[in-house]
């Protein structure tokens, strides 16, 4: 037998008994959860149009997204995140639609990254999209919602880091940057690569004072009163209102008692080009990458023709899982988890039968056995 059939390819795994128990475990709660501030499921394909996924549209780079033709030669995508398809959903079935709409889902995302370094290809993701409401308070809801998610799931030592793309785009429009800089400068301060950034400033002659306040948005980071200097260092109206809604900001989470899991990053800026206002990530020990990324995208239905405001998150559960398993908590195990196991011979199996299905008349989960 060819080994290889055994194994799967790399950057792709089986999940089986109890860890995957613990997984829809916590899919479940985190589903309670969101359902409780009125989300409507939604589900839509696993691939796209290539077009969907598109750089226009500002999401995965191509080199990273699974193409593949149908029949009629047109491209397609696996789904690398979710956000650009319900922007095309809330476009086809809501277009007429002005009050908010609220969705949630739950699917697999891939992406075909080349380096692994422990990555997952494929991952699930859970999240919701608030579509139709610009407001503070609507970012203020996103927010709390990951919170209340988090600590329901399980997970008790986390911060959601808060940025503002607003703010370093004013910025750059302020330094007269054109659009292939501002977006190599974005990846070098993301990366924390200062000295790459003030090179490539230099290298296009970028006054030094506008190199300053542009260098100086990776040291922006902390508590709330990293706010209050950041906002007396901007000179722009743009970069000055967004700083004043991040205030805003704080006030609503106050409201919501999770002000205490927040913190504020304005060099944490996005590689995913739709995003147009706050960004966020949560971030917990144990693991490298962000458990749950989101932000504000109020230009992305433009492109699927429906002018819409829009704010939304993903919550990556198997990232998630790997800190609740390292951190040792564990989602609270329902006793219907629990499989009883009933062991039956040639002379009691009707016996056994009996009680079998009256336990699972009674909501608990039986296992028949054949025995000795």
């Amino acid at each position: 037998m060819n080994q290889q059939l055994l194994h799967t390819p790399e950057g792709v795994r089986d999940i089986y008994g109890k860890e995957y128990a613990g997984k829809l475990a916590v899919e479940e709660l985190i589903h309670r959860q969101l359902r409780l501030y009125g989300y409507q499921d939604i589900q839509t394909p696993t691939f796209e149009f290539f077009d969907v996924f598109s750089r226009e549209i500002g999401t995965t780079p191509s080199r990273e997204l699974y193409k593949f033709f149908d029949k009629e030669g047109n491209t397609l995508v696996l789904r690398p995140d979710f956000t650009p398809s319900m922007a095309r959903c809330a476009a086809k079935y809501f277009m007429d639609e002005d009050v908010p709409i609220r969705f949630c889902y739950a699917g697999n995302t891939f992406t075909n990254t080349g380096s692994l370094q422990g990555k997952l290809k494929e991952v699930t993701q859970m999240g919701a999209e608030l579509i139709g409401d610009g407001s503070v308070e609507a970012d203020g809801e996103m927010i709390a919602l990951v919170v209340e998610s988090l600590l329901n799931a399980g997970l008790k030592d986390f911060q959601v880091s808060i940025g503002q793309m607003e703010y370093f785009k004013g910025i750059c429009a302020q330094a007269d940057l054109d659009e292939q800089t501002e977006k190599e400068l974005r990846e070098l301060i993301s990366g924390k690569n200062i000295f790459g950034a003030q090179e490539l400033l230099n290298g296009r002659g970028v006054a030094e004072s506008y190199c300053e306040m542009l260098l100086k948005v990776s040291e922006h980071f902390g508590s709330v009163e990293v706010l209050k200097e950041a906002k007396e260092l901007a000179d722009n109206p743009r970069s000055i209102g967004a700083i004043e809604r991040l205030e805003k900001l704080y006030d609503v989470l106050k409201r919501y008692g999770v002000e205490k899991y927040v913190s504020f990053d304005l060099g944490m800026l996005s590689k995913y080009n739709y995003y147009t206002g706050i960004i966020f990530k949560a971030y917990t020990y144990g693991v490298g990458e962000p458990v749950v990324k989101g932000g504000r995208y109020d230009k992305l239905l433009q492109y699927f023709g429906k002018e819409a405001p829009a704010v939304g998150f993903a919550i990556v559960v198997d990232d998630l899982m790997s800190a609740l398993e390292r951190q040792r908590a564990h989602a609270n195990e329902k006793t219907e988890d629990i499989i009883k196991v009933l062991s039956y011979n040639a002379s009691n199996y009707e016996e056994k039968l009996a009680s079998a299905k009256e336990l699972r008349k009674q909501g608990i989960r039986v296992a028949l056995i054949p025995g000795i």
